[in-house]
C-alpha cells in the first residue's frame, strides 16, 4: 500500500469513526485527481484524492456551494481536509451519461442536461469567478500547436502558415469575448454528467468554473469529444436550449443565426484546446487512452469548413496533415 493510500485510510477512519469500510477505485480524471468509492454498512460514498502539491480543493468546495444553492444536483461534501487534499462526497453511482446515451435515450437525457445548464446560467452566482479572458483563450489554443503538432506529430509549420493560423485564432478569441458572460462549467459533457434518480443529471468536475462565453458549455455538451451526433439533431437541441434559456432568465433574446456562429466558432476554440490536452495527457502523464478521441474532436472543425471559409487555413492543416498523421500513428 502506498503512503498516500495509507494516509487516505487513516483520514477516513477518523472522519467515519470506524475502520470497517472498503475502498475501491471509482474513476480517473484528466488531472492529478483520482476518485475512490467507499463502502460502509450498506452505504457508499466517493472520496476525492487531490494531492495538495498538484491540486487545490478550495475551488471545488466553492463551486459546489454555488451549484447546490441554485438547485443543481452536485455532490454533497460530508467531510474535507484541505491539508491532505481529501473530500468525502455523496455518491451518484456508476451510470455516466456517456454509457447511457443511445438513439432512444439521447433526446430526453440531453434535454434534461440542457435544462440544468440553463438553470446554472440563470441562477449560478458569478461573484468572484475568474474571467475566461483573452490570455486564457490563447493559452488553451496554443496547446494544439505545442502538444499535438510539435510534440506528438512533429509537424513544423512555416512562418506563413503560422501567420494564417494566428488570424484564425484572433477570430476565435473575438468570437468568445463578444458573447454575453455567464457561469461556465468548462467541462459540461457526457463524462461529467451522471444519470441519477428521475433522470436529473448529477453534475461533476466543475472546479475550473469561470465567467465566460454563453455558448461554451452548450458546445461542450453537444459537440462532445467522446460521442458525436448528427448535425440536425444538434441543431434541434440548440433550439431547445435557446427556449430554455429564455424561459429561465427572461433576459436573453438572441438571434438564432448570431448564436449559431458563436456556438460553432466557440467549438473550434474548445476542440483545439481539447486535442492539445489529450496529447499532453499521453506524453506528460502516461494517460494514452485519450489519444483515440482526438480524430473525433478535430472532425467537428473539419465539418465546419464549407460553412466558414475564414477557417480554411486551420481546416486544411487538420484535414491534409493532422488527421493522416494520426491515422499513421494509430
Amino acid at each position: 500500500m502506498s503512503e498516500r493510500s495509507e494516509l487516505l485510510r487513516t483520514w477516513l477512519s477518523e472522519v467515519l469513526d470506524t475502520s470497517n469500510f472498503e475502498i475501491r477505485p471509482a474513476s480517473e480524471d484528466a488531472s492529478f485527481r483520482s476518485y475512490h468509492r467507499v463502502f460502509l454498512q450498506g452505504d457508499t460514498y466517493i472520496v476525492m484524492d487531490a494531492p495538495p502539491q498538484h491540486e487545490d480543493c478550495k475551488p471545488f468546495i466553492d463551486i459546489t456551494g454555488r451549484l447546490l444553492s441554485c438547485d443543481v444536483k452536485a455532490p454533497v461534501i460530508y467531510h474535507k481536509s484541505l491539508e491532505y487534499g481529501f473530500l468525502l462526497l455523496s455518491d451518484f453511482g456508476n451510470e455516466l451519461y456517456l454509457k447511457n446515451l443511445n438513439q432512444e435515450s439521447a433526446d430526453e437525457l440531453y434535454k434534461n442536461a440542457i435544462k440544468t445548464l440553463a438553470k446554472i446560467q440563470a441562477r449560478g452566482s458569478i461573484e468572484g469567478l475568474n474571467p475566461y479572458d483573452e490570455k486564457l483563450l490563447r493559452t488553451e489554443m496554443a496547446l494544439f500547436n505545442d502538444w499535438l503538432l510539435a510534440e506528438h506529430l512533429q509537424i513544423k509549420l512555416t512562418d506563413m502558415v503560422n501567420k494564417k493560423l494566428q488570424v484564425v485564432f484572433d477570430l476565435l478569441v473575438k468570437n468568445a469575448l463578444q458573447q454575453p458572460r455567464v457561469f461556465v462549467h468548462r467541462d459540461y459533457h457526457s463524462r461529467n454528467l451522471m444519470l441519477t434518480e428521475h433522470n436529473i443529471p448529477g453534475v461533476l468536475d466543475y472546479q475550473d468554473a469561470v465567467l465566460g462565453p454563453l455558448s461554451y458549455d452548450l458546445v461542450s455538451l453537444l459537440k462532445d469529444c467522446y460521442i458525436k451526433w448528427e448535425p440536425e439533431q444538434i441543431n434541434a437541441w440548440v433550439d431547445y436550449y435557446l427556449e430554455q434559456l429564455a424561459h429561465q432568465t427572461g433576459e436573453f433574446n438572441i438571434d438564432k443565426q448570431q448564436f449559431q456562429r458563436w456556438f460553432d466558432l466557440m467549438g473550434v476554440q474548445r476542440h483545439l484546446k481539447a486535442s492539445g490536452i489529450f496529447t499532453r495527457l499521453s506524453h506528460r502523464d502516461n494517460k494514452h487512452g485519450f489519444l483515440k478521441d482526438i480524430p473525433r474532436t478535430l472532425s467537428y472543425i473539419v465539418d465546419l469548413g464549407p460553412a466558414y471559409p475564414e477557417l480554411t487555413p486551420l481546416y486544411q492543416i487538420i484535414e491534409d496533415s493532422v488527421l493522416p498523421a494520426l491515422e499513421q500513428k494509430s
